[in-house]
């Protein structure tokens, strides 16, 4: 039976559950219809959208190792003007109550806008197609040297500022957990207009095969997901949670409803499901499930009752 005890509103949106598919795992809706639940979860990010087409990396792309899985995809992605013709009308038609999101990447401050307002003109044809974006700010700027944007103060506050100008929709900015102060960068980013955050992305790794003495993936290094970096996305929920005002949307090695709480506990409003949902496209409804039995069992009324409650050592 469901109940509104998992409904949470994050930066004006009202999800039925805290549960989202994370970026890069779940395509544009589409490829999971008929495979995972969407009617039981709450929301979803889309793959990556770019502002002009990405092959993407070299095979292989993805593996699994002991901690979770490692991946170098390549924001491989159609580019936006096909993302615009092709996906926004299913996601509109789709799916009513389900939040939706573009992940949006740019490599200059002002691709990331470019991208936004040709989605934005996609949605005024396709009414409902989405209710906001999250900034991939994890991209190298290309005419600065290659520095990801949310590690320099000043490229992360001309993206966000350039991306608010261009939408008046939810805006998350999703930050990697490299890096130095990513509270700071939560502050600047805020500053410049976001109305959430997302923590965290990918950590960068190796795995080796053994024997052909090569990197396991085409393109080399990856970045590391699943299980392993559960404790890091944790923490650094609880870093930014404390450090802003807006939602924060936690992500990384949730597999559990126990995982999920983790987070909530921590500061997250809402809770991103990626490799877990790969590996098991019915995780996810599951994950919502055992979070409502946990509150249930623990005679806890609505899961916003445990946003933040963890209680740090004195």
């Amino acid at each position: 039976m469901i109940d509104g005890s998992l409904a949470v509103t994050a930066a004006g949106l009202h999800f039925r559950n805290p549960i989202v598919l994370a970026a890069g795992t779940a395509g544009y809706g589409v490829e999971f219809e008929g495979v995972v639940d969407l009617d039981a979860i709450g929301g979803i990010v889309t793959k990556a959208v770019s502002l002009e087409p990405r092959s993407g990396a070299a095979a292989p792309r993805v593996a699994e190792f002991d901690g979770g899985m490692i991946n170098a995809v390549g924001l491989a992605n159609p580019g936006m003007a096909e993302v615009r013709r092709a996906h926004l009308p299913w996601l509109a038609a789709h799916h009513h109550g389900l939040r939706k999101l573009a992940n949006v990447v740019g490599f200059s401050e002002d691709e990331f806008a470019a991208v936004i307002r040709g989605l934005e003109e996609g949605v005024a044809g396709s009414p409902g197609a989405l209710d906001g974006y999250e900034l991939n700010v994890s991209c190298p700027n290309v005419r600065q040297g290659g520095t990801e944007f949310g590690a320099d103060a000043a490229s992360l506050r001309a993206v966000v500022t350039r991306a608010r100008a261009a939408t008046a929709r939810t805006i998350f900015v999703k930050l990697a957990p490299t890096l130095t102060d990513i509270a700071a960068a939560a502050r600047t980013a805020v500053d410049a207009g976001a109305d959430g955050i997302t923590v965290v992305n990918t950590l960068p790794g190796l795995v080796v095969d053994l024997e052909r003495r090569r990197p396991v993936l085409g393109f080399g290094s990856g970045g590391v997901s699943g299980a392993a970096i559960l404790p890091v996305g944790v923490l650094a929920t609880w870093k930014v949670a404390r450090a802003v005002t807006v939602p924060v949307m936690g992500l990384g090695g949730v597999s559990s409803g126990s995982d999920a709480l983790q987070y909530i506990m921590a500061g997250a409003t809402i809770v991103g499901v990626g490799t877990a949902a790969l590996r098991d496209p019915r995780a996810p409804a599951r994950i919502a499930s055992e979070m409502r039995r946990w509150l249930h069992a623990h005679g806890v009324a609505s899961v916003a009752e445990l946003r933040g409650s963890l209680e740090w050592p004195a």
